[in-house]
């Protein structure tokens, strides 16, 4: 797998925490959902030091690269922003675990 952090730095920008959380929550991430390849896609944010970024897990660079190569949604971030990200960087996915619920016990979930 291959994780791809975008990270802002937002001091200048016209824009804040709360105004990209504003803008996720009111036109939503819906077309990321339809991206072949891609596993996870998570926005994140430091309000302390006005921050806001985004992690993107796929099944491989190579579905990252195809996925590209078809067309992304439009980086609605870089366009609210005005650039592209201050930091950008590649990993690769080593492992992987979905934890439980914080309520929940692997009883509850058929495991032994």
């Amino acid at each position: 797998m291959r994780a791809v952090v975008a990270w802002w730095d937002l001091h200048g920008t016209g824009q804040t925490v709360a105004s990209l959380r504003e803008h996720l929550r009111r036109e939503g991430a819906h077309a990321w959902a339809a991206i072949a390849g891609l596993h996870h896609k998570f926005w994140i944010s430091d309000s302390a030091d006005e921050r806001w970024g985004a992690v993107m897990v796929w099944e491989s660079a190579e579905a990252a690269e195809a996925a590209r190569e078809r067309g992304l949604p439009p980086n609605r971030a870089s366009e609210l922003i005005g650039g592209p990200p201050t930091l950008r960087l590649l990993f690769e996915v080593e492992g992987a675990v979905t934890g439980l619920p914080a309520n929940s016990t692997s009883e509850e979930q058929g495991w032994l």
